[in-house]
């Protein structure tokens, strides 16, 4: 008895320890976990059901779709609208992974009353999609630096519609191109955990910032989601260092969704082009 005894403890103790080595080891090679999409205005026409075939061509997993358009401003909030992505996505297999509402940058946030129905609307449209994120954008006419009155304002809206956000589960994402620090200045104004920072690696490079510095600064908790862009470039052939980049999102413990926006040199071929971002991601982050 006492020898069968010390036979089982000796399997146990040994599936135990091979257990832990293997959980071990998994661990080790445990990578945050990343999706990959692209905005629809960068492949293809804007809050458009053909865009999801496109997506598809290119081998993604989802596609960051316009709310509205300059032609169409009540957008997804229009049921049919709103029907005809749910059936482009279950046709496809290409997840609606975020919604993005361009036209704040010609009719801005800041300035303009009808603008507040959009981002109220658009929460609507996002829980009724099942979507998680939603991209405010503020440039052009919407630019939020050197404008005080204008992020006063951006304030007390959001404070309007955060509850709501938060209510329906969706995070509004500011996107300028105003400092971490600034973005944080606002989203601590506005006290909601709904409101987070849309990074766009490009976008703060480009306005003088230091993104080896803010990505980290932000963390995991601050970054709703990520552009990745070059302008005119395809990814890995700009200035932002990528391979950097991707390492300080794996530090930070960044996981969710990517969307490839605008690096596409001038008259090259979209689908061409996204396939090579997509496949220079993948081998960059280990897409499983």
């Amino acid at each position: 008895m006492k020898t069968i005894l010390n036979r089982r403890d000796a399997l146990k103790t040994t599936a135990l320890l091979l257990g832990a080595g293997l959980t071990g080891n998994l661990a080790a090679k445990a990578k945050p976990r990343f999706q990959l999409g692209a905005c629809d205005w960068s492949i293809g026409p804007r809050l458009n059901p053909g865009t999801f075939d496109i997506a598809r061509k290119i081998g993604l997993q989802g596609l960051q779709v316009s709310y509205n358009t300059k032609d169409d401003e009540a957008g997804l909030s229009v049921s049919s609208t709103l029907q005809g992505i749910k059936d482009a996505a279950q046709r496809t297999g290409i997840m609606v992974s975020s919604l993005a509402i361009g036209e704040l940058n010609r009719t801005p946030y800041k300035s303009e009353p009808r603008t507040e129905e959009w981002v109220w609307n658009s929460v609507d449209a996002a829980k009724a999609l099942g979507v998680k994120v939603i991209l405010l954008a503020f440039f052009g006419n919407g630019e939020l630096r050197d404008d005080e009155a204008g992020q006063k304002m951006v304030i007390e809206r959001l404070k309007k519609v955060a509850p709501h956000a938060e209510k329906q589960g969706v995070t509004l994402g500011v996107e300028s191109y105003l400092s971490a620090r600034e973005h944080l200045k606002i989203i601590d104004a506005v006290g909601s955990k709904a409101v987070k920072v849309y990074y766009d690696s490009r976008n703060s490079a480009d306005a003088g910032h230091d993104i080896y510095e803010e990505i980290p600064f932000l963390g995991k908790d601050m970054i709703c989601e990520l552009h990745m862009k070059e302008n005119g470039f395809r990814l890995g052939e700009g200035t932002v260092d990528w391979p950097r980049v991707a390492t300080l999102l794996k530090k930070i413990n960044y996981q969710g969704w990517m969307q490839i926006e605008g690096a596409t040199p001038k008259g090259a071929d979209p689908v061409e082009t996204y396939q090579h971002n997509r496949r220079y991601l993948e081998k960059l982050f280990e897409f499983a």
